[in-house]
């Protein structure tokens, strides 16, 4: 990780167009301008956050394992004093270790349900 090349958070801050577009990761920083066209939310919501700390952003998505890999792979160095912290499981789960599309699946059935047992009354 020392390795890394290391970018002030001004010079970030200069990548902030669609073509040319950075961000910030958990202390590390990603050029995703060649990704920006293959981001499934599409480009508004990279472009919001483009030349800034993305993190909570990111997370707050509840990104899946292939996106962390796939910006993995457009790692270019990390924010001078930034803090990098090892990321959780990126399955999102919520406080009884329930997962969020578990929740939801259950949630639509059960919807379903009382959907067809009032339509028999």
């Amino acid at each position: 990780m020392s390795d890394l090349k290391v970018f002030t958070s001004d010079e970030v801050a200069k990548h902030n167009t669609v073509d040319d577009l950075w961000i910030v990761y958990n202390g590390k920083v990603y050029d995703i301008t060649k990704y920006i066209d293959e981001h499934p939310g599409g480009e508004e919501v990279v472009v919001d956050v483009a030349g800034t700390d993305a993190t909570e952003a990111f997370d707050d998505i509840g990104h899946s394992d292939e996106a962390h890999e796939v910006l993995s792979g457009l790692l270019i160095g990390k924010v001078e004093g930034g803090v990098i912290k090892e990321t959780k499981s990126t399955s999102v789960t919520q406080e009884g270790g329930v997962s969020s599309s578990l929740l939801a699946i259950v949630v639509i059935l059960l919807a379903f349900g009382a959907y067809f047992y009032f339509q028999n009354q």
